[in-house]
């Protein structure tokens, strides 16, 4: 996902604590309305919510623990925190959820073993046996000091090979890049190696089994862990070192170009949704889209266009300065009529060093500096990285780029409505038949590859 005007879906929690691994169900009164919620905290350590009531699964769950038998969780996509009692069989958390300037009571109970019901259908996700190798492979970025793990996919057959790399997006992710129980990094992989391409997909820093991850990392750490990605696929006999590409979804496509501008050695770019302007200009744009999407008044699609570009300035002014970046924004965002409260609930985001870096960037002299094929594809529906926006801006700047505009696809590639990621949980797709041909029929004829 790319940084939107609320925080990015982020990395699952790591479980501190191994006796919280379960099911927790409860739900939140709202307006007299019982919204049910479940927290599942997963034996190898992640954590995600589920909405049953919205349709929504998989949600990233952060900061999970457990201290003096007070129980933490962050959801920063939802805005929301928890902070509640465990009693003392350890079944039940009693506390309060917050979001925004509200709280509410929440209470969850462990549920019993096995009453986790089926997740949505998600007919596209690869289940094995494959007809191809696929290895748990690991590699080391020296630079950072660290190890990040993935899985290499190989073709059935005598190499060597070409081969991609896959870069997620913004958030650290895991190697299948799941969100609401989609995986389309597994679904690409797979539609991949079938056609004669291997495929290095590989958990973000602090995920999984990747090393790393700290508050100071920004696009530029991922660029070289992408670098880093192609040397190990270098030294591996089954692969041809002049055939390896990067490819990347959102805040990957933008990363993907500037590891090749800082010298990743890469045959080839895909970007999918990826930017082509500066990632003030792709926050102010989302709030305006999102807002008209939702079926806000024309007059208040361009305050929010108005706020959020002056919010952007504020960052970018003060993008070596985090206190001064967040003192600024606040002070734009209670000029605009937001309560104290409601101004800081998100001046945590605004004044990390990677928003601060992402706001602050501008991807054309990358763009513009790549000598290797580049396809990009975005989705004419998708109001987090608007086609008008990116597409137009990208052929400015680099025209030799080959650029597919699929209508009616949203941020993910998938069929949407309306194109609001609310509906990416409800949608039983994972990637649109369309934009699956369109990369692997592209990367074929660029690499040569053997199906």
């Amino acid at each position: 996902m790319i940084a939107m005007s609320v925080p990015p879906v982020v990395a699952p929690a790591q479980a501190e604590a191994a006796d919280l691994v379960g099911r927790w169900e409860g739900a939140l009164n709202v307006g007299g309305t019982s919204l049910p919620l479940v927290i599942r905290v997963e034996a190898g350590g992640q954590v995600f919510m589920d909405s049953p009531a919205q349709n929504a699964r998989g949600i990233p769950v952060t900061e999970l623990s457990e201290t003096g038998g007070v129980v933490r969780f962050t959801v920063p996509v939802a805005h929301g925190r928890f902070e509640g009692a465990r009693s003392a069989d350890g079944q039940t958390w009693t506390g309060a959820w917050s979001q925004g300037a509200a709280s509410l009571p929440l209470i969850l109970t462990r549920a019993a073993t096995g009453a986790e019901p089926a997740g949505p259908a998600r007919p596209q996700t690869p289940i094995p046996p494959f007809p191809y190798p696929a290895e748990d492979v690991t590699f080391r970025n020296e630079g950072a000091g660290i190890t990040l793990a993935g899985i290499l996919t190989l073709p059935e057959g005598d190499g060597p090979f070409p081969a991609v790399v896959l870069l997620t997006g913004s958030g650290a992710q895991d190697r299948d890049e799941t969100i609401f129980d989609h995986k389309p990094f597994a679904v690409w992989a797979d539609a991949l190696t079938r056609r004669g391409v291997a495929v290095l997909r590989y958990d973000d820093r602090g995920v999984g089994g990747s090393g790393g991850g700290t508050t100071e990392d920004t696009s530029a750490d991922f660029a070289a862990d992408a670098a880093a990605a192609i040397a190990f696929l270098r030294t591996r006999s089954e692969i041809d070192p002049a055939r390896i590409g990067l490819m990347g979804h959102s805040e990957g496509g933008m990363t993907a170009p500037l590891a090749v501008s800082e010298g990743a050695p890469a045959a080839f770019v895909v970007m999918i949704a990826g930017q082509a302007v500066s990632g003030a200009d792709i926050i102010t744009e989302q709030a305006a889209r999102l807002a008209e999407a939702s079926g806000a008044a024309p007059d208040q699609v361009a305050e929010a266009r108005r706020v959020q570009g002056e919010v952007m300035a504020a960052v970018v002014r003060n993008k070596d300065d985090g206190a001064a970046a967040a003192r600024d924004a606040e002070a734009v965002l209670i000029a605009a009529g937001q309560s104290p409260a409601q101004a800081q609930a998100g001046l945590r985001l605004l004044s990390s060093p990677w928003y601060r870096w992402f706001a602050a960037h501008d991807p054309a002299p990358a763009l513009a500096g790549l000598h290797v094929p580049l396809l990009a594809i975005y989705g004419g529906k998708d109001l987090q990285v608007p086609a008008d926006q990116n597409a137009e801006a990208l052929a400015r700047i680099q025209p030799m780029a080959e650029i597919v505009v699929l209508p009616g696809l949203n941020h993910l590639m998938q069929t949407a409505g309306t194109g609001l990621p609310g509906e990416y949980g409800t949608i039983t797709e994972s990637l649109a038949p369309e934009a699956i041909s369109t990369v692997t029929d592209w990367v074929v004829r660029v690499t040569g590859a053997r199906p």
